[in-house]
């Protein structure tokens, strides 16, 4: 017995020899496909750029304040001066009624362009510093409803 007969189960396993030949099975481009980057050596990708994105590799959790954002649609006095002609007072079912917002849409704040000339009462989330003084200035009342923040 000499010493290169000794065999141990699973010791003498080779590893892949490459670029040896078409019978090796790893002859020609030596497993590594045909051109480009990954088929020269010394290659090693850019971390930012390997394909996919940082933004989808980075796993999507934790806390958002989105969740508590309040979203205001804005109204300016120059709808309130059409919608003054016929209501005395508006709030949101006027506005909803008109087609000027939608039944489920947000917080409503009055913005301050355009010019009222009428006394009308407007209800409504929030008001800007500027309509509520050119509703008071018109003789009219703004009235903020207090679940607006």
């Amino acid at each position: 017995m000499k010493l290169h007969n000794l065999v141990r189960v699973g010791s003498n396993r080779g590893t892949k020899r490459r670029g040896r030949g078409q019978g090796s099975g790893f002859g020609g481009t030596s497993g590594r496909g045909h051109k480009g980057g990954k088929a020269r050596s010394g290659y090693s990708p850019a971390p930012c750029c390997s394909g996919i994105p940082y933004y989808r590799r980075l796993p999507k959790r934790g806390f958002g304040n989105g969740v508590f954002r309040k979203h205001f649609v804005g109204i300016n006095l120059d709808i309130l001066e059409i919608l003054a002609a016929d209501h005395g007072e508006i709030n949101r079912d006027i506005l909803v009624e008109s087609g000027i917002i939608k039944p489920r849409e947000g917080l409503i704040k009055i913005l301050g362009d355009g010019k009222l000339t009428k006394a009308v009462r407007v209800i409504a989330d929030k008001f800007s510093g500027s309509a509520k003084q050119r509703i008071e200035a018109a003789g009219g009342v703004a009235v903020e409803v207090a679940s607006g923040g």
